[in-house]
Formats: structure tokens, sequence, C-alpha cells
């Protein structure tokens, strides 16, 4: 067999690992295997050349280790899927047409995708074409596919915001300063929240949890009050600010993206509390750098698990992490779920035990629920002992 395999959309560390892991199931079956470079644009020809390579064991050995990838990516170029009126996704016919003849014209047989969410929609309308199609999730985000427990890239991205707030809360603590951290996620707070609970963050202000200024304000100037020397406060790219979505604004192509909520928010925090505030955006470091061992050995899982797919022309499928197992849904449900931080789960309950604040809550609500919950741990234990 011959089989393909590209990567899409934005980088993260885990995609070489998925590479690795491909290609080497792959020559254990005997199979060979192409790259295409810079994404979905590899699969259109060029004048003068050709836009992928053949990829052996020898070119992948221990790449795992490597951020980035070998194959390039793009999230623009002529595979930009176009939505009408009535909710229905399409490709250019011309450029859909393209790629079907240089797949033909290969051979290939299977063509595994390295996405996100737009990337697996590309994926799907492959797929739709008849196509044989497996996608392989992949965003720092972790907010692909309801069905999978994580994606590889966000433990590395969660290392990344953990670490740094560690380095952003000695300075605070020297100057007695509150720092803004404003992290990605896309309209999830899985990076934010994860983040704030390993760093110990004092705020943290995520998409699915609408707050208020005030109640922020005031369990800021409620800690400080208690002695506490820095504040630190995580905000996810995506969290609305007085119910606005801040944004900026791409000089090169006039396209507006998440971004800029740190910089207007610690603002804000600082003429009302009276704190001296500093903000930091960390930015591509959450998707750049060497991949965490976690997100490794993930990535080897699922592109392992996508030969053993094409084995059995299990096609149309999305691959997923479920609890220690690498299982499949159909792209179609991937796409149509995506996964966002449920206000009451287990987590977000963890982080207000810790004391971190969502804003969704006065000082006064907060002090009350602490109380009905002693309250309750105090009569469970008086019926235990009777």
């Amino acid at each position: 067999m011959i089989i393909g395999i590209l990567n899409s959309g934005g980088d993260c560390p885990g995609i070489n690992a998925v590479i690795e892991g491909y290609v080497s199931a792959a020559y254990r079956r005997g199979w060979r295997v192409i790259g295409f470079h810079d994404g979905f644009e590899g699969l259109l020809p060029v004048a003068g050349g050709r836009r992928y390579e053949i990829l052996t064991p020898n070119k992948t050995h221990k790449i795992r280790a490597y951020g980035g990838t070998i194959l390039g990516t793009t999230n623009t170029g002529n595979f930009k899927v176009h939505v009408n009126k009535v909710g229905r996704a399409s490709i250019d016919r011309e450029i859909m047409s393209k790629a079907k003849k240089t797949i033909t014209a290969l051979g290939l047989q299977a063509l595994a995708v390295i996405g996100g969410g737009g990337s697996a929609k590309t994926a799907q309308l492959l797929s739709a074409e008849g196509l044989p199609v497996i996608s392989i999730p992949k965003t720092i985000n972790n907010d692909l596919c309801a069905a999978s427990d994580y994606t590889f890239g966000f433990q590395s991205a969660v290392s990344v915001v953990s670490e740094s707030i560690d380095r952003i809360r000695t300075t605070a603590n020297a100057h007695q300063r509150m720092m803004v951290v404003e992290v990605m996620g896309d309209h999830s707070g899985w990076i934010a929240l994860h983040g704030g609970i390993s760093s110990a963050a004092d705020v943290v202000l995520i998409p699915e949890i609408e707050y208020k200024l005030e109640n922020v304000v005031e369990c800021i100037k409620m800690r400080k009050a208690a002695g506490q020397r820095e504040i630190i406060v995580v905000v996810a790219e995506g969290a609305r600010l007085n119910g606005e979505l801040i944004t900026v604004r791409n000089r090169e192509n006039g396209e507006e993206r998440l971004g800029g909520i740190g910089n207007r928010l610690s603002r804000i925090l600082e003429e009302m509390t009276g704190i001296e505030t500093r903000y930091c955006v960390l930015g591509h470091t959450q998707r750049g750098g060497t991949p965490c061992p976690f997100d490794r050995v993930l990535g080897i899982r699922f592109g392992v698990e996508a030969v053993n797919r094409i084995a059995e022309k299990d096609f149309g499928k999305s691959l997923v992490l479920r609890g220690h197992k690498v299982d499949t849904v159909t792209i179609d449900e991937a796409v149509a779920h995506p996964r966002f931080v449920e206000p009451t789960s287990h987590i977000v309950n963890t982080a207000r035990d810790l004391g971190i604040i969502f804003g969704d809550r006065s000082v006064a609500e907060l002090q009350s629920e602490h109380k009905k919950a002693c309250a309750a741990k105090s009569c469970k234990k008086k019926k235990t002992t009777k």
C-alpha cells in the first residue's frame, strides 16, 4: 500500500511524534508513506516541482522529541471551507478536483490528516467525496471533539503556562504587583483552567463562565487586605470583557483574531483596585518548543492507530482518547461536537475548593456557600458518629 499524511492549521507539540508513529507502523507492514508539505496545499500541483516527499523510518526516527512539524503547515490557502446561507460547507470544486487527481496519480490508498477543527472540516469534505481519510485531532486548545479526553499539544501548552506563571509570580511578589496573564484557547478555557490550577492562580477567567468585574475586584481586594503580596490573574483569550470579545486585526490581510484582553483587563483592574498591575501575553510560546512526554506518547499512539484503522479500511473516522484507550468517532461527530469546559464539572469545583475565583460569585455568595458546605460536612460527620 501507498498511504499519505499531512498536517494542517496551527502547529503544536506532538505532530512529529504522530508522523514518526505513522511511518514506523506503515513500514512494518511493508507500506510506503508520502508526506505532503504545507498542509492541504501539498495536494496541489506546482510548476517545476512537487510538494511532497517519501517518508522513511530513517527520516523520522526520534523526531518525536522535536516541536513544530517536519512537513510544514499552513492555516490559510486554497482549501478554505465556504459555508452557504443554509449552512452547507464546501471547497472550491476546481481545487477539490486537483487534489483528487494528485491522490489518484500517486496511487494513494489512504490519507491521514493531522489538524484542528478547520482541518477536520476539510477532511470531512474529502471523505464525503469518497476519499479514504482518517482524521487525527491536534490542538493545544483541547476543544476538538467532545468524545476525546485530551488532544496532543494541550499538556505541553499547560506546562509552558504553569512554568511561566511560576516565574511571573516571583517578580510580582517582589513588587507587590498584580499580574494578568493572557493565554490561548480560542473559545475554550481548558488551558487557562489547567494552567491556573497548576500554578496556584488567584483568578481564572474563561469563556464558559460568565463573570462580573465587580466580583473579581472585590475578591482581589479581600486577598490584598489579608496580606497577600502578589495577585495572579489568568485570562483566556476568548473570555469576554463586559460581554465583548476582544480581538486584534491582522495588518496584512485585515482578518481579526482573538487577543488583547490581557492588556485591556490589566488597565481596568489597576484602576478599580489601586494595585500596580502588569500584563503578560504568553502567545506562541504555548505552541512552540519540545513536546512533553505525555504528548510524545499520545502522538505516537495516534500515528500507529491511524495505520491500524487504515489496515481495517475504517475510513471517515477521527481518533479520540477515551480514558487510556485510543478509539474513533466519525469525523462528522468530531466536528459537530466541540469540547468546552463544563461550569459544574469536577475540575471546576476542585478549583473553587482551592479558592480560585471565577468572578461569577461575590464574596458574600462565596462565604455563604462555604458555610453551607462546612455545615453539611459537620452534619454528615455527626450522623456517621451516631
